[in-house]
């Protein structure tokens, strides 16, 4: 008996450890895949595209989020769904662009993503590459609001940068915070 509860165990382990690995590798697969769009995209369309004629459509790969401090290069996917934040970052569709004068909220998942999350400070820099130009912020300050506080959405009226994710970073399961990044404009070029 004890060696079919052992064998049940090791068998369960063996599955666990195998879906994770097939997730793990699925994520990379789509987030690789999603870098390729958005490179393609920009370089096709840099000077044929203008912030007016700029309409992406719901899941579509429309830039590249640079976070230099971590050595990170990520897609942007218009929207926040399960399918789309399996891509890379999403934008939230409510929210503006860059060079709007509004709020920009990108959000990510804490164990893909935005892994290295923890390790970004005051004054770490952010870089949005979209089709019509190439955006720089500034990493001001940052806070940790309940997973159900929607209130960080449409809360200022100038250009900011939110940068959004689940809280604490190293949880296991459905976190119970977001951490919020507010990041400002530091300059524009095309």
């Amino acid at each position: 008996m004890r060696t079919i509860i052992a064998g049940l165990l090791l068998l369960v382990g063996l599955v666990l450890i195998g879906s994770s690995v097939w997730e793990i590798t699925d994520v990379v697969k789509e987030q690789d895949k999603a870098m390729e769009e958005a490179t393609k995209t920009i370089k096709e369309t840099k000077e044929k595209v203008s912030r007016d004629t700029f309409q992406p459509l719901e899941n579509q790969t429309i830039g590249i989020l640079r976070i230099p401090k971590i050595d990170a290069q990520l897609p942007i996917v218009e929207g926040t769904s399960p399918e789309d934040l399996k891509k890379g970052v999403g934008h939230y569709k409510t929210t503006g662009f860059p060079g709007d004068g509004k709020q920009i909220l990108l959000s990510g998942h804490r164990d893909t993503v935005f892994r290295k999350f923890g390790e970004l400070k005051k004054g770490d820099e952010f870089i949005v590459e979209l089709p019509y130009g190439t955006f720089r912020y500034k990493m001001d300050t940052a806070r940790i609001v309940p997973a159900d506080d929607t209130s960080v959405i449409g809360s200022v009226q100038d250009e900011v940068l939110n940068l959004s994710t689940c809280y604490p970073f190293r949880f296991i399961g459905s976190a119970p915070d977001r951490y919020i990044i507010y990041a400002y404009p530091s300059e524009k070029q095309s």
